[in-house]
């Protein structure tokens, strides 16, 4: 019974006159936002799963009864209803712009009208974080993306949903284990503060961490002062031989300055294979400015490096580069190899 009350108003009503030729709705974008040039198509499995399932039970057609005051008959229609139609849909993953329909419902027009919220809710909220992963894969070509987000999602489910669509623009992994297990995606995570500070130093805490996770240490280093964690991180490492298994993770303060001082540190401890994540706060914007930051702060002391021009892509040349994620890589040096966004 996931719908709006005036769609069962309508409902009723079509089906009293025996108004059941077939509607077509159709759920497009009429104009992008400011500087969005376009849209991934996400939520298109939830849809089906809920047109499938579609039907009022008694308990349902009861309450309904209650609040319009329906008729034996009413109530008879509605326990009598499931959705017979046909959906036309972009598959998801694929990039459309403003005017092209996601999806398209062709079906009696009461049962057109009653599954349209359901409908809306699934596409237009996983299409929205299709849209922004990919703008996030595309300012950040080949670096590790994942997805951090279920603490923060407006429910459960919405994490579930969230963790598929990342997925879907070519993230790497969810730290949603739940996620992980139902969509066959790879499960990331590192450790929180709270860990760091069940310890009496943050060296103890480094150390026991690599005792019991050896091939899969990652160290958050900015639980005190972020540098000296990094220092830390970096004895830990050279000490239990890890320097080709692990990495650190920045969470707070200037993450684009902190990459580039962290890998200093790690490059003069001969530590240039341990990888630097950061997390918090993060979008396509942070991620292009650490990207031209470092390369910026690279010209002095490496060669020139370059940056994909991502911003620059056309819808079309989109498409192609959707087509080749997430594989694709050229080994560009970065100082961020891994994105955690929530």
């Amino acid at each position: 019974m996931s719908t709006d009350l005036y769609e069962l108003t309508m409902a009723v009503s079509y089906l009293r006159r025996n108004l059941t030729g077939p509607a077509t709705f159709s759920l497009f974008v009429r104009e992008m936002p400011p500087a969005r040039g376009f849209l991934v198509c996400a939520g298109l499995h939830d849809c089906l799963d809920y047109l499938q399932s579609f039907r009022f039970n008694a308990d349902d057609v009861g309450y309904v009864a209650g609040q319009l005051g329906l008729t034996a008959d009413d109530q008879e229609r509605l326990l009598d209803l499931q959705f017979t139609g046909d959906v036309w849909a972009v598959p998801e993953g694929r990039v459309v712009t403003a005017g092209e329909p996601l999806l398209e419902v062709t079906a009696p027009i009461a049962e057109a009208q009653l599954v349209e919220p359901a409908l809306l809710n699934f596409v237009t909220f996983q299409t929205a974080v299709a849209s922004k992963a990919a703008r996030c894969r595309l300012a950040a070509p080949h670096a590790q993306l994942i997805d951090f987000s279920l603490r923060r999602t407006q429910s459960l489910q919405a994490g579930m949903q969230v963790a598929r669509a990342t997925a879907i623009a070519g993230f790497d992994g969810t730290s949603n284990v739940a996620a992980a297990r139902a969509f066959g995606l790879t499960a990331s995570g590192t450790m929180a503060h709270s860990y760091v500070e069940a310890f009496a130093t943050e060296r103890e805490a480094f150390i026991a961490f690599a005792q019991d996770f050896p091939a899969r240490t990652t160290f958050l280093v900015d639980t005190y002062d972020t540098l000296a964690g990094v220092r830390t991180a970096a004895e830990v490492i050279h000490d239990l031989g890890l320097s080709t298994t692990s990495g650190i993770r920045l969470d707070s303060g200037d993450l684009a300055g902190l990459a580039v001082q962290s890998r200093a540190i790690l490059d003069a401890s001969e530590l240039s294979d341990v990888r630097i994540i950061a997390s918090g706060g993060l979008g396509k914007l942070w991620v292009v400015g650490c990207v031209l930051r470092w390369q910026w702060q690279q010209r002095a002391v490496a060669a020139r490096l370059r940056i994909a021009r991502a911003m620059a892509l056309s819808a079309e040349g989109l498409r192609t580069c959707l087509r080749c994620w997430p594989r694709h890589s050229c080994g560009r040096p970065r100082a961020v190899h891994g994105v955690a966004l929530r």
